[in-house]
């Protein structure tokens, strides 16, 4: 049992349903591990500029440090001693004044197609709800008589969206959905035919680089293996130079020292794929390795939406 802290850990997090979802299960975790009781860990909800502006898609307004920056300044602040982050919304490049402390065990890695069987299975010309780029274009390019619209909000708002009949099928990350219950909905698609996105289905903790204390105390639910998979399918997105704009999906998997990487960059209209895949040992720079070959190989339309490598 470690001590408990002489005041309480606050742990900031976004206010939306998943988002304290996940705040909580790092709080159990975190008591779990160290034998506290609950409110030794404080939940502190912020709402972030993501939550606020819902009417457009997140590449034209900021980015994904709309979902970050709230919780960033509040921690440079003091105002609270960590911070809780669906890994697939923070940017790639973060402040050297900040540290990811711990990843928690990755959830299920699968998007979730509501409102159909399966992608074959939507009707012709049917209309597809997603704001994401990836999911827009891996949907187009699998089936290119499909329309795409603009869908965002969290998971309730969406199927609402969904059921007022916005558009004819929809996709969420299966992993949203069983941190909040929501097991029933939808069909999860392989990912043998459907890549996700980089990080999807990973919780990380972010501190202040130099909160040493903060640090020892959430290394106790730190996840190697999902640290892994998390850091490369991220060292991938950042070599790769890829935005908000950028349609690029990826899946690691670590075993033991190795991990296997499959990465597929898209066109913006679906039309355009590339699909590579590389195994290298923990420590090697396999995804920038990766991210080399698929720039090199893709089509001038993929290329386009990546910058490369920074600097």
């Amino acid at each position: 049992m470690t001590a408990v802290p002489d005041r309480r850990l606050r742990l900031g997090t976004r206010r939306s349903p998943l988002a304290m979802a996940q705040a909580e299960e790092a709080r159990r975790r975190l008591c779990a591990a160290h034998g506290w009781v609950e409110d030794t860990v404080e939940l502190v909800p912020v709402t972030a500029s993501g939550d606020r502006i819902q009417d457009r898609p997140l590449a034209e307004i900021g980015g994904k440090a709309l979902w970050t920056k709230e919780l960033d300044a509040w921690l440079h602040e003091g105002r609270i001693d960590a911070a809780v982050h669906s890994m697939k919304d923070v940017e790639t490049v973060r402040p050297a004044s900040l540290a990811l402390a711990a990843v928690l065990p990755r959830e299920d890695v699968r998007d979730v197609l509501v409102g159909a069987a399966s992608v074959a299975a939507i009707p012709p010309g049917a209309t597809v709800g997603t704001s994401a780029p990836r999911r827009a274009a891996q949907m187009l390019h699998a089936r290119p008589d499909l329309r795409v619209v603009t869908f965002r909000g969290n998971v309730a708002t969406r199927i609402a969206k969904l059921a007022a009949g916005e558009a004819d099928v929809t996709l969420l990350a299966a992993a949203g959905l069983n941190r909040l219950g929501e097991t029933g909905v939808g069909t999860p698609l392989a990912v043998d035919d459907w890549l996700p996105a980089p990080a999807q289905g990973a919780i990380g903790i972010e501190c202040r680089a130099d909160d040493a204390r903060v640090r020892d105390l959430l290394a106790a639910i730190d996840d190697p293996k999902s640290r892994a998979e998390v850091e490369a399918e991220r060292g991938l997105l950042l070599a790769l130079g890829g935005t908000c704009h950028s349609p690029v999906a990826v899946l690691c998997r670590a075993e033991g020292e190795r991990i296997a990487i499959r990465a597929a960059l898209f066109s913006e209209s679906g039309a355009a794929r590339i699909e590579r895949s590389w195994e290298f040992a923990v420590g090697e720079d396999g995804p920038a390795r990766l991210a080399a070959e698929l720039l090199t190989a893709a089509d001038p339309t993929i290329a386009a939406l990546f910058a490369g490598p920074p600097g």
